[in-house]
């Protein structure tokens, strides 16, 4: 009798999973959040959960672990020129909503909407991360290893870390990790294989008009903070992605 009883609401678990994965960052000796990011972490963790199960839960998961672990990479040489991001690293609320929010949006509006659109939202929800994955591996690989960096607007050569720059092994390495946490969007099933290559071209479309607004409006405009920007860029890659799954598969 207790297995036909509908005892599992997935608002309630997700809140008290998400809180026990969290309680290991908040003990971890390397702070990967802040104490304010880690309340944000845990708001974000449990709606995704409610909205999407565990599946959209194994992809913003994803997102964290793989930027956390890049956002490391080369650390000290990164401090040591200045350009590495603030505290270490660790995310604090504008980092969680900045990377997360239009992510947050397409899982939210699977409550109130058609189920026919639920695809489209999967796809947003995907490609968001899978912008935001693609742009924290381009930068922060192409500060640790590129080469040469050059200003996206006028590809005149510029020191890493400036706004706007861009390094072949960033682009290349942005490219890859955007199709890696697709690939994972598809293996937990939430879009489709054509879904994959969508969320490849909206990250890179995206990334590329991130790049172009920091090189030629962050730094001018007081209100455009890195955060807004982030925003910016998933809600690009998000949009681009759900309007080629329209146009182009009807």
């Amino acid at each position: 009798m207790f297995s036909t009883l509908n005892w599992y609401n997935p608002w309630l678990f997700g809140m008290g999973f998400v809180a026990l994965l969290l309680s290991l960052v908040w003990f971890s000796p390397k702070k990967l959040l802040t104490p304010a990011g880690i309340f944000h972490a845990w708001l974000l963790g449990t709606i995704v959960w409610g909205t999407l199960g565990w599946q959209g839960f194994v992809v913003v998961v994803f997102y964290f672990i793989v930027g956390s672990a890049l956002t490391r990479v080369k650390m000290a040489q990164k401090e040591a020129l200045g350009i590495a991001e603030e505290r270490s690293g660790a995310r604090g609320p504008g980092n969680v909503w900045g990377s997360a929010l239009i992510a947050t949006i397409c899982a939210l509006a699977t409550l109130g909407v058609n189920p026919a659109l639920h695809g489209l939202l999967f796809l947003g929800y995907v490609a968001s991360f899978s912008t935001k994955l693609s742009d924290t591996t381009a930068t922060e690989i192409g500060k640790a290893y590129g080469k040469r960096t050059y200003l996206i607007t006028t590809l005149q050569p510029v020191p890493r870390g400036t706004e706007g720059a861009v390094s072949l092994e960033g682009t290349l390495a942005g490219i890859l990790a955007s199709a890696a946490i697709a690939l994972l969007g598809w293996i937990v099933g939430l879009i489709s294989p054509i879904g994959v290559l969508w969320c490849i071209l909206a990250a890179f479309v995206a990334t590329t008009i991130e790049s172009a607004i920091g090189a030629t409006l962050e730094s001018k405009l007081d209100w455009l903070t890195h955060d807004l920007v982030n925003i910016i860029n998933t809600l690009i890659g998000a949009v681009v992605a759900m309007g080629l799954m329209q146009f182009l598969q009807g």
